[in-house]
């Protein structure tokens, strides 16, 4: 990364500027106001033990600018490539760092949102103080600005040398460029694009009621439940409760969970949620075959993928209905991109529509939607085992090994011969495939009345289609069996039970979880399957909070080991 910072202060990649030589001097000090933050506990740290790290994604950092600064920030950058685990990017994602390209991205974003923040136009609201002389340094303004921004970005209060490096960057830029703004820019830059506003780092401390253990410290439990609930930064209620301690007490984080999913920003959360579970991600690399599926573009693409949320959402999120009614409802939202694939009319001048298909229709459920259909298909062709391996792994979190090296394919790729049906069932003779291929492919040919894209089909290459499938003593007829196979089967809300807890704390789930999941799972049954009821029970467990120490750790913090992994990364 020092080589990273020389090239900027150097001038040698390409950046606009005010003032060059201020950006030379920020990149000359960069690597030190990181590290001496990197290297200072907050506050609310000592005596801390890191418990956890994890790169914020795409979304709260999108979220996280737009409730420090506003909306009208706007961001235009390429994020770096998130990972998935067990089904979750929220699991990968305590498993990744950066690459100097990726630093380098989130520096030139940094620097955009700095300058849009303090512009002539948004400057007199983002800075609370005046200057004494706004073409000169003023430590007392920085420091107040840098406390500030410090807190929401970090998640917690600033120590005072982490706020004094970046009063000193500020005041040396703002001497250099003869604009106390120009210094100012440095600074919240600085903060941008500091590890403990990239990554979220967990810190734990004794317990009062039991020292032997360890408790997640206030301000790490404030961001763990403001992640799971809105995908963003904790407010200032939250930071509060955080600042008091109060959020250790039961009835005040009972209090703050009942605020947050009251809130318009529990939407946010939710969806966040949904398109990791969803594996939304997938949307970004889609790609048909214009020759097979003309009316497949990028729009078709995007509003598929809004088109499952806003379906989920609704559902879920707006009517708290039940969640086994994701899969055989008929009513969902199109607009006109959509409904040219469905070829059902479009009558409205709205963006979208609430649209419902006939109770004796196909379309039921959300594995009927162009969106899962088109995503877990092949660019030419459809593909059962695609679709039922998905199937079982976003919804009953059942995993499916890879297939064996030495597989022939040809057969089942050939898609001018026959139905898919009749070339896999060939396929699952083949030995070392059946084991699979029998679990996987019922579910995938039940819902064989939809190509590639997602249209609705009856023959495939002059035949019929037979949707009726056979999944161990279950019978599945078409795209409606399978609805109703997944709304009664209990595996089911068990999942969803395991994603929620595993999205929200950030770890695999093991034995030790498996009676507090059970409990959830119960809980969530009597509930009447209602999502937000099982937001607020897991929320609100002691388990969410649970500490489980490594049983071997590093002797750097996780902030400054993340700025040397930065820095073997650049060299």
């Amino acid at each position: 990364m020092q080589r990273l910072l020389v090239g900027i202060a150097s001038g040698g990649r390409t950046f606009m500027t005010k003032t060059i030589s201020v950006w030379a001097l920020f990149g000359a000090t960069l690597l030190g106001v990181i590290a001496a933050g990197a290297a200072t506990p907050g506050p609310a740290q000592s005596p801390a033990m890191k418990v956890g790290v994890r790169r914020i994604t795409e979304t709260q950092y999108r979220h996280t600018i737009a409730d420090v600064f506003g909306p009208a920030i706007r961001l235009e950058a390429r994020f770096e490539p998130e990972r998935r685990e067990e089904g979750l990017l929220a699991l990968g994602s305590a498993m990744l760092s950066l690459t100097s390209s990726g630093f380098e991205q989130y520096f030139a974003l940094a620097r955009s949102i700095s300058a849009q923040v303090l512009n002539e136009k948004g400057r007199g609201i983002a800075v609370a103080c005046e200057p004494a002389d706004a073409s000169k340094a003023d430590d007392t303004c920085a420091r107040q600005f840098v406390a500030q921004y410090g807190e929401l970005l970090f998640r917690r209060p600033l120590a005072s040398a982490e706020i004094e490096s970046r009063v000193k960057t500020a005041g040396l830029g703002g001497n250099q460029a003869g604009d106390f703004y120009a210094g100012l820019e440095l600074a919240l830059t600085s903060l941008l694009v500091a590890p403990d506003f990239l990554f979220r780092i967990e810190s734990a401390e004794p317990d009062p009621a039991d020292p032997q253990n360890f408790r997640l410290d206030a301000y790490s439990k404030a961001t763990r439940l403001s992640f799971l609930l809105w995908d963003t930064t904790p407010d200032a209620d939250l930071l509060a409760a955080a600042r008091s301690g109060a959020i250790h007490a039961p009835d005040e984080l009972e209090q703050q969970v009942e605020r947050m999913i009251a809130s318009p920003k529990f939407r946010d959360g939710a969806s966040a949620f949904f398109a990791d579970m969803f594996q939304m991600d997938g949307f970004g690399n889609l790609v048909k075959d214009p020759a097979i599926y003309p009316k497949f573009n990028q729009s078709v693409a995007e509003s598929a993928r809004e088109q499952m949320l806003l379906r989920t959402l609704d559902l879920l999120v707006t009517r708290q209905s039940d969640y086994r009614d994701l899969f055989t409802a008929h009513d969902t939202f199109i607009n006109r991109s959509l409904a040219s694939v469905y070829a059902v009319p479009y009558a409205s001048k709205q963006p979208w529509m609430r649209y419902e298909f006939p109770q004796e229709s196909e379309r039921s459920g959300i594995l009927t939607d162009i969106g899962f259909l088109s995503l877990h298909a092949h660019p030419g062709t459809s593909s059962p085992t695609r679709r039922g391996i998905k199937v079982l792994e976003i919804f009953m979190c059942q995993a499916t090994p890879q297939p064996p090296a030495n597989v022939d394919f040809s057969a089942v790729q050939d898609s001018t011969k026959g139905t898919v049906r009749g070339r896999l069932l060939d396929h699952m003779e083949n030995e070392g495939c059946s084991g699979c291929h029998r679990r996987t492919d019922p579910l995938g040919l039940a819902l064989e009345h939809f190509d590639g894209l997602g249209q609705l089909r009856t023959m495939e290459n002059g035949a019929p289609i037979d949707v009726s499938a056979e999944l161990k003593d279950v019978t599945i007829e078409g795209a409606r069996g399978v609805g109703e196979y997944l709304r009664n089967e209990p595996r089911v809300p068990a999942c969803l039970v395991r994603n929620v807890y595993s999205y929200g704390v950030g770890v695999k789930t093991y034995g030790r979880d498996k009676a507090y999941l059970a409990a959830q799972t119960q809980a969530f049954i009597a509930s009447g399957y209602r999502y937000p009821a099982l937001v607020r029970l897991i929320a609100t467990s002691p388990e969410f909070f649970r500490v489980i120490a490594p049983k071997a750790r590093s002797s750097k913090p996780v902030a400054e080991a993340t700025v040397t992994q930065l820095q073997s990364t650049a060299e």
